[in-house]
């Protein structure tokens, strides 16, 4: 399989990796996420050639994470902010931050604080299960197939020809 097939796959994390999996997309969105917004901030804070950033913000664009929003009165200069879909990806970026921190810090501890506006306190991020509030475990967890793999892989016709036969 080629790499640019993998969001053909019926799986969540292939296809989410085909958007936002090289290192250049997942940095324009935490920058995007630490403000900034315009094209040669991106370019300056993050050292990337102006070809690369481009196509970037395009497929970001067109992927619906960010939007462009004009910002001189002649439209002819934009920035770029997070549409919903892009908010949705900060519990991803919190997560890599989370690993990073634990893993990556060389030593030196964490290189930024996250504070909870509501309450003030620093925090860590932790993934908890929707239905009973407790903190999920990989080893408490178990995966099963879903309507979307069934139906991309052509299965949930097949199971219900099966159950009927049964039936008859």
């Amino acid at each position: 399989m080629k790499i640019s097939d993998i969001g053909n796959q019926p799986c969540s994390i292939a296809r989410t990796l085909s958007v936002i999996g090289d290192t250049w997309s997942i940095m324009i969105i935490r920058n995007a996420f630490l403000g900034i917004r315009r094209f040669e901030d991106f370019q300056k804070n993050l050292g990337i050639t102006r070809h690369v950033l481009t196509d970037r913000l395009n497929t970001l664009v067109e992927e619906q994470i960010l939007y462009k929003a004009p910002y001189t009165e002649s439209q002819k200069r934009f920035e770029y902010r997070l549409t919903p879909k892009g908010l949705d990806l900060y519990p991803v970026l919190l997560s890599l931050v989370k690993w990073g921190d634990q893993y990556m810090d060389q030593g030196l501890g964490a290189p930024l604080d996250f504070i909870h506006q509501s309450c003030g306190h620093r925090f860590e991020a932790v993934m908890v299960c929707s239905a009973c509030k407790l903190p999920l475990n990989p080893k408490q967890v178990t995966v099963k197939m879903g309507q979307g793999f069934r139906l991309a892989q052509g299965l949930e016709n097949s199971e219900q020809k099966q159950s009927e036969l049964k039936q008859a």
